[in-house]
């Protein structure tokens, strides 16, 4: 019956295209397959000495329509996300789904200058945009959709958003919950993608009820044993607010952000019995949530353009703050973020450096109940501090912070991209070295390793793009100790390599006729 459903509402759609030529250019409908190969000995973390690599392939399958009309964008985005082979060749009810709804929001236009049937103008353009949706400002340094990662990100949100005289303002919010049963009571928040079941200090395997989460470690450590959500180690915040300002001078863009994310309150409790070992982990019961405030601005430029003889340069610069508490309600004291890089364009060829830091924890002056670790939010940590993941994802992040100094190439033709980078990294504050071999008050190396990225895109056609990258971390026993708590346990040299096939057609695109001379 569901079927039928869906069989009729297609052919209504292109019925209707038919009948109205005009609605044709209305809409939009356009698909997408990507298929990603990787081999992987050392991506995220260190692989353990002499172990296998891994090697798999894993595909987004996504379908996106839209429709466009004066006062109203409507748009909606289905993938369905999964590892070639991780169903069987028939699978029965109980496997589940994998088929979600990645976008689903509409735009209201509310005041449009240009609009003469619009009575309310007193700013050029304002619109509400509700539903689930990305949040892409600037270059997802802060706030992205993921897009790397096959299931992305999104968020459920209403933005309203403004545009006068060159100036742009967004005003964001979302508020979350697990459920609307009847009976509930109170909104307390259990953050999402919960373990149905985990296994006891005694390796029997407990059903989780609602409510608690397990940790790895006893008394709720802050280590999780399954990571939260998409957003890395980060608790999926119960609800957030933002303020995001940008406007264009000449060849200059500046940007600034405010976010404030809330995180709900939890106890420590454990689940079990004398008989069947215990599982410790978080009870989400608490009334009232930590609140955590970031903010900063950014600066983008041009000088110069392809004609000229030094050609075209490109920089940036930006700096960040956050205080309040975070998710386990740690104060926060003196966490920032900053960096700045240059980019020297000339032909298709383009080279330049970097540098940023993200504050960690001074081991040395950390007081009990504080922390001084920035975290960059909801991101996309893969496009800015290597491509092997070593950081801010959801393999974890050094508590010291990070140093990255890079050198980055690139060489664009109208087909073939190719870049290579290189990453420094090393730790932004002094770490004690805890090992029962080190002396008292031994600090580590701050040196973490050095990272290379090669990475070629080719165009094979419209619709369809091939990308093939290879990238080596070079990485120490500073690496291993400040990710996994060991040393001399890893190979130090990790390496990962893709091939990824990327089509995604334009249903609606029609080919220009040739012109006959």
């Amino acid at each position: 019956m569901k079927s039928i459903y869906i069989t009729r509402l297609a052919l209504l759609v292109i019925l209707l295209v038919v009948a109205q030529p005009d609605l044709f250019a209305q809409l939009s409908l356009t698909g997408q397959i990507r298929t990603r190969t990787e081999l992987r000995d050392g991506l995220g973390n260190l692989a353990p000495k002499n172990s296998p690599a891994a090697l798999f392939t894993s595909q987004r399958t996504r379908l996106t329509f839209g429709y466009k009309w004066d006062r109203v964008m409507f748009h909606t985005a289905v993938q369905d996300v999964r590892v070639w082979g991780q169903d069987a060749a028939t699978i029965n009810n109980a496997d589940g789904y994998r088929l979600m709804v990645h976008e689903a929001w509409a735009e209201i236009t509310l005041a449009n200058r240009a609009d003469t049937t619009i009575q309310f103008k007193p700013i050029q353009n304002l619109s509400l945009k509700i539903g689930r949706q990305e949040l892409v400002y600037d270059d997802v340094r802060l706030l992205g959709n993921l897009d790397w990662l096959q299931q992305g990100r999104r968020f459920d949100a209403a933005l309203l958003k403004a545009q006068h005289q060159g100036w742009a303002l967004d005003l964001g919010a979302g508020f979350n919950q697990n459920t609307d049963a009847f009976g509930q009571v109170g909104d307390n928040y259990t953050p999402g993608n919960v373990p149905a079941s985990a296994l006891s200090s005694k390796n029997v395997t407990l059903a989780i009820p609602a409510g608690f989460i397990p940790t790895a470690g006893k008394g709720g450590a802050p280590v999780l044993a399954t990571p939260l959500s998409t957003n890395g180690r980060n608790q999926h915040f119960k609800s957030f607010q933002m303020i995001y300002l940008t406007h264009k001078f000449n060849q200059t863009k500046f940007s600034a952000l405010f976010f404030k994310d809330d995180f709900q309150k939890y106890r420590a409790d454990s689940l079990g019995s004398t008989a069947t070992g215990y599982v410790y982990g978080r009870r989400y019961d608490v009334l009232g949530t930590h609140s955590r405030q970031t903010y900063g601005a950014m600066l983008t430029g041009q000088l110069g353009n392809a004609s000229s003889r030094i050609g075209t340069v490109q920089w940036q610069a930006f700096a960040y703050a956050q205080r309040g508490r975070d998710r386990d309600g740690l104060s926060i004291k003196k966490a920032y973020h900053y960096g700045g890089n240059v980019m020297f364009q000339k032909g298709p060829l383009s080279v330049g450096p970097g540098y940023e830091v993200l504050s960690g924890n001074d081991a040395t002056t950390l007081q009990a109940g504080e922390t001084n670790r920035f975290d960059p939010l909801y991101g996309t940590p893969h496009r800015h501090w290597g491509y092997m993941d070593y950081f801010y994802v959801g393999t974890g992040s050094p508590a010291g912070g990070l140093k990255d100094a890079f050198l980055k190439f690139r060489y664009a033709t109208s087909r073939l991209t190719t870049t290579f980078d290189l990453h420094y990294f090393a730790l932004a504050a002094p770490t004690y070295n805890r090992m029962a071999d080190a002396p008292a008050g031994a600090r580590l190396d701050p040196k973490l390793g050095m990272e290379y990225d090669f990475v070629t895109t080719y165009a094979l056609n419209k619709f369809t793009t091939l990308e093939l990258g290879y990238s080596i971390m070079n990485g120490t026993n500073s690496l291993e100790y400040a990710k996994q708590g060991t040393m001399n346990a890893k190979d130090k040299v990790g390496q990962w390599a893709y091939l990824m096939i990327n089509i995604r057609p334009d249903f609606f695109y029609t080919k220009p006729l040739a012109i006959r001379q």
